[in-house]
């Protein structure tokens, strides 16, 4: 039975897209819990765990909601994150940034609201999208029709590597800030006014 459930579970993997590191390391995972290798708090361990951040700045609360993927020795952008397709900028569900005032990015405004935040990553500029459908798997369901706003930012390029997918929001002023995006060697930053 236990044998026909991990192949089940494996069958499952095995089937979705982009996740041929993350099979390998079920595999692997699998293995070691078998043989009796690996700790209790090891086997717990989730490759993209749920994390969050959020910032008062003034009387506006901003918060980002996301899963946090591990590079794990791979090529991540112009890899396992395509160039010129839509990413959910995160693992698992769409990340989600919520605020309660009206921001305002590239001159663009935000209405208060929770939203999807989706990327477009390229070898240049990238395309950032925010989009009412904040509550889907992946990229799934996401459409262009849904965006908010949309605008274009140039991401940096460091010779250090973020091992862990990376959102701050920094407070700046009163009334500006910057949310930033680390994972691998690309950082982008989105500065923004509360309106």
């Amino acid at each position: 039975m236990k044998n026909t459930i991990l192949t089940l579970c494996i069958m499952v993997l095995i089937s979705c897209k982009d996740n041929r590191k993350e099979v390998q390391d079920t595999i692997l995972l699998t293995e070691a819990e078998q043989s009796g290798t690996i700790s209790e708090s090891e086997k717990k361990k989730p490759l993209s765990p749920h994390t969050s951040t959020m910032v008062m700045i003034g009387d506006a609360h901003i918060h980002i909601d996301y899963s946090s993927p591990g590079v794990r020795d791979r090529i991540i952008f112009g890899g396992l994150v395509g160039y010129n397709i839509v990413w959910q900028a995160g693992a698992h569900n769409a990340t989600w940034i919520e605020t309660n005032k009206d921001l305002i990015f590239a001159g663009e405004v935000l209405p208060a609201g929770k939203y999807g935040f989706f990327t477009i990553p390229s070898k240049g500029d990238w395309t950032v999208m925010i989009n009412k459908n904040w509550d889907q798997h992946g990229k799934d369901h996401y459409d262009e029709k849904d965006d908010m706003i949309r605008f274009k930012v140039t991401p940096t390029i460091s010779e250090d590597i973020q091992e862990h997918l990376e959102y701050k929001i920094t407070k700046i002023s009163d009334k500006l800030g910057v949310i930033s995006m680390h994972w691998e060697k690309v950082k982008i930053e989105l500065p923004f006014t509360i309106k």
